[in-house]
């Protein structure tokens, strides 16, 4: 495949871009090409599928991924990465007017307000409270499913290389469906107890327990070339690379750590994929209401929502929704749910297990 033909699959990819290449841009992006392994340069499919039975609940529930490219994963890299002017972000649309409208105001809510600040001896506490599914298989070759409800406490320290403290409560049933359900839940949750744990710069169990997706700082902040870096970053992710790029986004938002300005381009971000629509004017997570934003991913029909306050730039949280019946779940019913809440306090818990550093199970 010469490059000719790469470009070519690329604009077969983005049949409209917003702004067509320059002679100038098509030359570079030739020379990138052609620098290209022939190997890289390989039309590819790739397709798996995998069945899971889950008997425990899963903080990102693991799907059958179906991914597809016409390019191979080094050459389409190359295109969204080594270019700031090309790349898939803007060439096929985006969001509709309404929810870009709306995440183009929560962006710029989001630049006018201040992150909270933390002094000498205090500590970012961020609280999540999140609701899972967990299923098992039924023997009959269907599932058992309930929804699982865990709340988590994670102190940040000023200082981010002191010890970070995480209390994690027990877990309790949120929601059950039916007798089988409800005696899978309290067969889970006979032994669950609270959990108050601590690291030296966070490394519970090897590493952050806030999972956050690499160095916030390395991240652009225009958002077309975020998303190209999105696009890279998740290129062999998921159903579509669409759906895989707007999960990572509520991925990283739900961590409670993104700073302003950086939570600003990852809505300008979101604005720019195609299938993005308000799915909910008012909806509400905990207790607290915005607008859910979401896209479907038409191969599963699950749905990928974040819950905003377009007026503050307010992060809600984030929910995945089933429109059909699956594992046991009634259709319409939110499989994994999260709401993030910041706030900076004076203390933290004492005492625990501690990690990191320490040999595991030490006690203070």
């Amino acid at each position: 495949m010469t490059p000719s033909d790469l470009i070519a699959d690329v604009r077969a990819l983005n049949p409209a871009p917003a702004t067509p290449l320059t002679a100038d841009e098509e030359q570079r992006m030739r020379h990138l090409l052609e620098r290209l392994p022939h190997d890289a340069r390989r039309p590819s499919r790739h397709r798996t599928a995998e069945a899971e039975t889950e008997t425990r609940p899963a903080r990102r529930r693991a799907l059958p991924v179906i991914g597809f490219s016409l390019l191979g994963a080094g050459a389409l890299t190359v295109v969204l990465v080594a270019s700031n002017v090309l790349g898939l972000a803007g060439w096929r649309g985006g969001a509709d007017s309404a929810a870009a409208s709306a995440l183009e105001s929560a962006a710029v809510a989001s630049i006018e307000a201040s992150d909270p600040v933390v002094g000498p001896g205090q500590y970012l506490r961020i609280t999540t409270n999140a609701v899972y599914s967990a299923s098992t298989g039924d023997g009959a070759g269907g599932f058992t499913s309930f929804l699982d409800g865990s709340r988590d406490e994670l102190y940040v320290p000023y200082d981010r290389q002191g010890d970070w403290v995480w209390m994690r409560h027990a877990r309790e049933p949120v929601q059950t469906f039916g007798p089988a359900s409800e005696a899978f839940a309290a067969e889970m949750h006979a032994l669950e107890e609270d959990e108050l744990l601590r690291a030296p710069a966070g490394t519970f169990y090897g590493g952050s327990p806030t999972e956050i997706s690499g160095d916030y700082d390395a991240l652009p902040r225009d958002p077309n070339q975020l998303l190209n870096a999105i696009y890279a970053k998740t290129l062999t992710q998921g159903q579509s690379r669409d759906g895989a790029a707007f999960v990572w986004i509520a991925d990283v938002l739900r961590n409670g750590t993104v700073p302003a300005e950086l939570r600003a381009a990852l809505y300008q971000a979101a604005a720019r994929i195609p299938g993005v629509t308000i799915t909910e004017q008012q909806a509400s997570l905990d207790g607290t209401t915005g607008i859910a934003i979401g896209r479907v991913e038409p191969s599963t029909n699950i749905r990928q929502d974040i819950i905003i306050d377009p007026g503050t730039g307010q992060f809600i949280g984030e929910r995945e929704i089933s429109l059909v019946a699956n594992n046991g779940l009634p259709a319409g019913t939110p499989s994994e749910s999260t709401t993030v809440s910041i706030t900076v306090v004076d203390t933290a818990p004492e005492g625990g297990t501690v990690y990191g550093n320490h040999p595991p199970g030490d006690q203070l």
